[in-house]
């Protein structure tokens, strides 16, 4: 190449946790090419998982990828705006509606020779997803065949999010005003599937863990740990399921707060919380993300494949999974998820 690309972009639709492990990618990508990445995705999550963080730029977003191009007006502005960008690598992360995306891409004049997209026999599923991405960004587009290769020193192939002052501060003053001094147990009992279909989800949901389960961790916890808080965490149509375990519990230093926990305040409560009890989902991948030990009950997905990791030292006790035999969240009783809580090394808490 006589000069240098314009900065990487990649296009990726993915549920929460899959935004948080794509960082792996987007951290790849900046080191290679020399700056953030620019973003296209969807879903009220992303912008404010990713807005700020080192290795992402600009962020668009569409609500659908699928509806017809000429009935969307977030489509139309989103090729207008590819249309000016110079040319530079593009990585599309998605195979379903690749086609879709590849139509948009060639209506902003995106010659194929800048992209490079993810193929079905990229897909190895012995390997974690952070390695997947790991190999996928190590892949070159043929505009870009003279990039010079990687740096001696790698990027770390695990998911880091950063969070600002600002947001320290807010959780400071949230903290004060509830009272939440002490150790802070983090529990996340819901996931994108809870309550999605009313109480009535939890017969079709692997990853759905009875409430008098729950009741049962958050009282031992409480119990054994005299000085902590367990904050019961959510997004807030999750409240009821938050206020159900809470009031089964019967303590004061049980907290429902599905509704207090924007994605800001979320982040840096995991980076000073002494651990995280939750079910695979994506806040779970944020919270190790920021370094928060946790244990993590695992459905029908495979731990190999899925596990969240963090930074260095960072403690993730996974229990079930496809490997253990276990189809759903409900097989895993309430005695290892205790025992597993007791190996963590809890963080100093803020």
């Amino acid at each position: 190449m006589s000069s240098s690309p314009a900065a990487p972009l990649v296009l990726r639709f993915g549920a929460m946790g899959d935004m948080v492990i794509l960082t792996v990618l987007l951290r790849h990508l900046r080191a290679r090419y020399g700056a953030p990445c620019d973003l296209v995705s969807s879903g009220g999550w992303t912008r404010p998982l990713l807005n700020g963080q080192p290795d992402v730029g600009q962020i668009h977003l569409l609500k659908s990828r699928r509806r017809p191009y000429w009935s969307d007006p977030l489509q139309w502005s989103l090729v207008k705006t590819l249309r000016q960008r110079p040319p530079g690598p593009v990585y599309v992360c998605d195979i379903d509606a690749q086609d879709k995306l590849m139509f948009l891409l060639q209506r902003a004049g995106v010659r194929p020779e800048w992209c490079v997209t993810v193929e079905p026999v990229d897909y190895d599923p012995q390997l974690h997803w952070c390695e997947q991405w790991r190999r996928f960004a190590d892949r070159t587009p043929a505009a870009c065949a003279g990039l010079p290769a990687l740096p001696n020193e790698r990027p770390t192939g695990v998911p880091q999010l950063t969070v600002g002052e600002q947001a320290r501060k807010d959780l400071c003053q949230w903290r004060e005003s509830l009272g939440l001094s002490g150790p802070l147990w983090l529990l996340q009992p819901g996931s994108k599937r809870t309550l999605k279909r009313g109480r009535m989800a939890a017969l079709t949901d692997h990853k759905w863990w009875p409430v008098e389960r729950w009741v049962q961790v958050a009282r031992w916890i409480v119990d054994h740990d005299p000085a902590c808080q367990v904050l019961l965490c959510g997004v807030p149509n999750e409240q009821p399921l938050l206020l159900e375990i809470a009031q089964g519990c019967d303590n004061p230093r049980v907290h429902a707060l599905g509704e207090q926990l924007p994605m800001s305040r979320l982040l840096a409560l995991a980076e000073v919380a002494a651990g995280m009890i939750s079910i695979d989902t994506g806040p779970a991948h944020a919270a190790v993300a920021m370094g928060c030990p946790a244990v993590v009950l695992f459905g029908d997905n495979p731990v190999q494949r899925w596990c969240p990791r963090g930074p260095e030292g960072t403690q993730v006790l996974p229990l079930g999974g496809r490997e253990a035999g276990i189809s759903r969240v409900e097989q895993i009783d309430v005695d290892s998820v205790l025992q597993a809580w007791q190996r963590l090394r809890p963080l100093p808490s803020g």
